[in-house]
């Protein structure tokens, strides 16, 4: 096995080379990916000339597939989506804000696999924020106030009929086929501060977008918390900003992270292909 990993030198992130991701990977192949995954959080695979076989083998890898609500998968395909923007599309960037893959789910997923397939030259980079960084720097004043503190997450203010990717949102010219529904008024509640499931590192568990409020607190000290921590959890300092090329694989943990789209590509088409890796069960 001639697998490389190249740490990006930011909070984290790394670039892994050495592997034909075209292939079925060995067991050692898939157990070395899985520990760089979980040292570096975010992995980039250049160089990689994938079908959506092949990226749904992949997935399968590292844990089979978990659910992705309110998007419709692609034709022909249950579990991939695409992520998708027309060279003059007009409608606000998708996923523009901080946020980790569907925490409003019972068993929220591990993590994501996005696949470039149609790159701009410039913009369209993704952000990422590592949340165990995040924690272990907060202030103590504000970690008195949270440690122990249970969320509530729900889909609402993103996929019910009158959130952001709502009925109105249908209307506009967005290119990605969003389905909003009431079922995203459903809420789940998950610790605020978690340990990783694999690792056992202490880190924050979502933030703003998918958390209405949490338990047992006052509603205006709730979100006033809320918005505290959504400044302090995208801090500069904990951010790995990463750059794509076509026919690169990123697979990130939903974990130990918080991610964000960015925009200024405009004039110029972005086409992604995605992949959700299901939560590990745990045995009773």
């Amino acid at each position: 096995m001639s697998l490389t990993v190249i740490p990006s030198g930011a909070a984290c992130g790394a670039t892994v080379t050495g592997v034909d991701l075209s292939n079925a990977l060995a067991a050692d192949e898939v157990a070395a990916i899985r520990a760089a995954w979980l040292q570096h959080h975010v992995l980039a695979f250049p160089d990689q000339a994938m079908s959506d076989d092949d990226l749904e083998r992949f997935t399968v890898a590292f844990g089979g597939f978990g659910d992705d609500p309110f998007i419709a998968p692609i034709a022909g395909r249950k579990n991939i989506i695409a992520v998708t923007r027309k060279a003059d599309e007009k409608a606000p960037i998708f996923a523009g804000s901080w946020h980790t893959d569907w925490s409003f789910l019972a068993e929220p997923p591990a993590g994501t696999c996005l696949y470039g397939i149609t790159i701009p030259p410039h913009g369209g980079d993704t952000l990422f924020a590592n949340q165990h960084l995040a924690y272990s720097q907060l202030p103590s004043h504000l970690r008195a106030r949270i440690d122990g503190k249970m969320a509530i997450h729900s889909a609402a203010a993103s996929y019910a009929p009158e959130g952001k990717y709502g009925e109105a949102d249908k209307a506009s010219d967005r290119s990605m086929d969003i389905r909003p529904s009431a079922a995203a008024q459903a809420t789940h509640i998950h610790p605020l501060v978690r340990p990783h499931p694999e690792t056992g590192q202490l880190g924050f568990f979502s933030t703003r977008g998918y958390i209405k409020a949490i338990v047992d607190m006052a509603a205006d000290e709730s979100a006033e918390l809320l918005d505290a921590l959504h400044q302090w959890q995208g801090r500069d300092e904990f951010v790995y900003r990463h750059k794509w090329q076509p026919q690169m694989l990123v697979m990130w943990d939903n974990r130990s992270l918080l991610h964000m789209a960015t925009g200024g590509y405009e004039g110029h088409a972005r086409h992604l292909h995605r992949t959700t890796i299901a939560a590990a069960k745990v045995s009773a």
